[in-house]
């Protein structure tokens, strides 16, 4: 799809979220790739950390973000398989107005075709809530970039054509 260079690119604020029981910021290489893509093509890393697979923990770190009026997307990475400690889709439902399926949708689809049979594991999925989008990817390098690469960096550009997440962002609160 392509992009058109007679609109301007729009900025957003986004948040980084790693979740993880293992990861501090020296081991974040998941996190690390997150905001070296945002901020290459011209966003702005508004926030940044590392909370533990906690339920109670993550909704809260997502809670404060969703009401910071400088953070206009949340992106965590982590917490999204299928173990005991794997809460983070919980979490983006309990805080979730609207569920956008269409992004866990496809991201399996793509993710298939990288890793095969083994993208049914990932619980990956995104909402809006309280005017911000939350995207939930899985923890893993190879998956932050494919949901980046191939997902995120066309619809948080406002430029993509014929449609994207950015352009409808003054929207989000209308009721």
């Amino acid at each position: 799809m392509p992009i058109d260079e007679s609109r301007d690119f729009v900025p957003v604020r986004i948040a980084v979220l790693t979740v993880s029981d293992t990861r501090g910021p020296a081991e974040d290489r998941s996190g690390d790739t997150l905001v070296e893509r945002l901020t290459s093509v011209g966003h702005v890393l508004a926030a940044r950390t590392i909370e533990h697979d906690d339920l109670d923990t993550i909704i809260e770190r997502l809670a404060a973000w969703i009401q910071d009026p400088e953070i206009d997307v949340i992106l965590t990475t982590g917490g999204t398989g299928v173990t005991g400690r794997d809460v983070t889709p919980e979490a983006v439902e309990a805080v979730a107005e609207k569920m956008i399926p269409g992004f866990g949708e496809l991201f399996r689809w793509l993710s298939y075709q990288t890793i095969g049979t083994s993208t049914i594991q990932s619980r990956a999925c995104a909402c809006v809530a309280g005017g911000t989008y939350v995207f939930a990817l899985p923890g893993s390098t190879g998956a932050v970039k494919d949901g980046w690469d191939m997902i995120l960096r066309d619809q948080l550009d406002s430029r993509f054509r014929p449609c994207n997440f950015v352009e409808l962002v003054p929207r989000l609160l209308e009721r």
